[in-house]
């Protein structure tokens, strides 16, 4: 027997909490389902400093206030792991997880995005052992030791800044010659002393004795020559990919799996939304998870009402 609401909510990040808070405010029924901690990938986040209203504060610190917010006018939070999705012929939408079963005739898909991998030599094999996608939750192993960062955008050079904080020496590993990451960010790590560059390579292989990382082999686009580099870690940001895999047969995604909206947030299908991160769009931040959250939870009550009419 599956349990009934309103409006299911898949995922718990800022969209998805905002989009729960907005719904359960308009006095929804409402289930805010995750298959971890709420928060998504603020809670792999050191320093937030643009998200209106803090000058700076904590991922995770920010993702427990967003989620008392969320739950403050009665949304249900769900521990489950999405399967699959589907929609019956009176269009009530079925969410199937690895507990059970949720109904409801409004959905907010709200899973987010998972970190890009290389796809090279040792990155499974080491996953853990020196391999790692998250500076917050890892970073504090090597101190006073050498590590690499292969990325250059926003969260390559953010998380490079952090772990010079707490390593003796960071090499970014770029594969062009300058950085995509903001200028403000840009300038802080140019700046300082213990974050070197490595332009126009990317990394091959990652090599260690069994245990852990001991380096990496690099490529250089330029001149072809390789390069066995020293490191205790390596650290991966090289963009995100969409977690859509329970609703590829909806029809409602992109032929890289981001799923398609308006900018009401609504799907192709009546009753389904997106927000986030999952979203077809340039733009992936907080901010505009926590806008399009807002504009799909009140979507919500706007399509439930007019169910009534």
């Amino acid at each position: 027997m599956a349990d009934k609401y309103d409006v299911i909510v898949i995922g718990a990040g800022p969209g998805g909490m905002t989009a729960a808070l907005y719904a359960s405010r308009a006095n929804l029924k409402v289930a805010m389902l995750d298959r971890g901690v709420y928060g998504g990938q603020m809670n792999n986040t050191a320093e937030v400093e643009n998200y209106t209203g803090f000058k700076s504060i904590l991922g995770p610190d920010l993702a427990e206030e967003m989620y008392q917010s969320s739950i403050q006018f009665g949304a249900d939070f769900v521990y489950g792991s999405v399967q699959k999705m589907t929609v019956d012929q009176d269009n009530i939408k079925h969410v199937i997880t690895d507990s059970g079963e949720l109904e409801a005739p409004a959905v907010v898909i709200a899973t987010g995005s998972q970190y890009r991998k290389l796809q090279i030599p040792g990155e499974e094999e080491y996953s853990g052992k020196g391999v790692s996608y998250c500076a917050v939750c890892d970073g504090a192993f090597y101190r006073n030791k050498k590590v690499t960062v292969v990325g250059g955008g926003d969260s390559a050079v953010e998380e490079s800044a952090y772990l010079a904080k707490l390593v003796d020496h960071v090499n970014v590993v770029h594969r062009r010659d300058q950085l995509r990451a903001q200028k403000i960010l840009q300038d802080r790590a140019f700046a300082n002393d213990k974050i070197g560059f490595t332009w126009n390579t990317v990394v091959t292989e990652i090599v260690g004795d069994g245990q852990k990382v001991t380096g990496v082999m690099t490529h250089n686009k330029d001149t072809g020559k390789d390069t066995l580099v020293e490191t205790d870690g390596i650290f991966i940001y090289i963009g995100n990919v969409p977690m859509t895999e329970p609703f590829k047969d909806l029809g409602i995604t992109n032929e890289q799996g981001w799923i398609i909206t308006d900018d009401q947030m609504k799907t192709s299908i009546p009753g389904v939304f997106a927000v986030g991160d999952v979203r077809d769009k340039k733009l992936r931040q907080i901010t505009t998870a926590v806008g399009d959250g807002g504009i799909a939870g009140q979507g919500t009550f706007d399509y439930l009402e007019s169910l009534k009419n």
